[in-house]
């Protein structure tokens, strides 16, 4: 029963927006991660996917990505991406999924899920600094709710095992460059969390894998960055 995790799928099966205009990592990249993902995932196992799961506008353009992932082994935590533009409220993906006869795909928000000796926790997180935010976005509103968001998924851990080490999925890099949100890093200190994944980060492939700042290691798991193979967590 082992935790794999793997961003940014970027799946395109039912829109045409492929994504090897993004470099030639790309190239056939739909079929890379089916060939990684069943060579690697077993039935038994989880596999966390922090956002950006398909470029999908609504659940018809999304359907066709989400019955690929509901065919690949193991149990899926997805947790939503600045481009999941088909993302829904939870009843309405569970009635969407119960409808097409999905098993396997679990919203991560909100909530939180024991994997083996590991709970499960997540949000979309937040990247841009207050300078460089979307145009009429404003940031620490953003960046308070996506905290909101962890904290709940926190709690949600700790009622289910207190004892159990908690593992934080992002979609947005809470570091990355010169770049802090303070408030998440602040967040995963407040609750002793050692290990916190994310993607968003697509290119940069001379990027350590892992970086530890104040006691905590951030591991990027952007699909293109692990060659599209779930990357296990020991």
């Amino acid at each position: 029963m082992a935790l794999f995790v793997l961003s940014d799928t970027h799946l395109s099966f039912g829109t045409d927006k492929p994504m090897d205009v993004f470099g030639k990592r790309w190239n056939g990249y739909m079929n890379r991660i089916k060939e990684e993902w069943e060579a690697t995932v077993e039935e038994g196992d989880t596999v966390v996917i922090p956002g950006d799961i398909s470029w999908g506008m609504n659940f018809e353009q999304a359907k066709e990505d989400l019955l690929f992932l509901d065919s690949l082994p193991g149990k899926k935590l997805i947790s939503k991406g600045n481009h999941d533009y088909w993302w829904a409220t939870k009843a309405k993906q569970d009635a969407f999924y119960k409808e097409q006869g999905i098993t396997t795909l679990e919203l991560l928000y909100n909530c939180a899920y024991k994997v083996g000796n590991y709970m499960v926790c997540g949000s979309r997180g937040w990247y841009t600094d207050d300078h460089n935010s979307p145009k009429d976005s404003d940031y620490m509103k953003i960046v308070n709710r996506e905290v909101g968001r962890m904290e709940l998924s926190i709690a949600a851990a700790n009622k289910i095992d207190a004892e159990a080490e908690k593992l934080m999925f992002l979609h947005f890099p809470p570091l990355y460059g010169d770049y802090v949100c303070d408030e998440i890093v602040q967040c995963l200190i407040n609750h002793n969390i050692k290990r916190c994944y994310y993607g968003h980060i697509h290119g940069n492939y001379e990027a350590e894998p892992v970086t530890e700042y104040k006691g905590i290691e951030f591991f990027i798991v952007s699909a293109d960055y692990l060659n599209f193979k779930p990357f296990k967590i020991e």
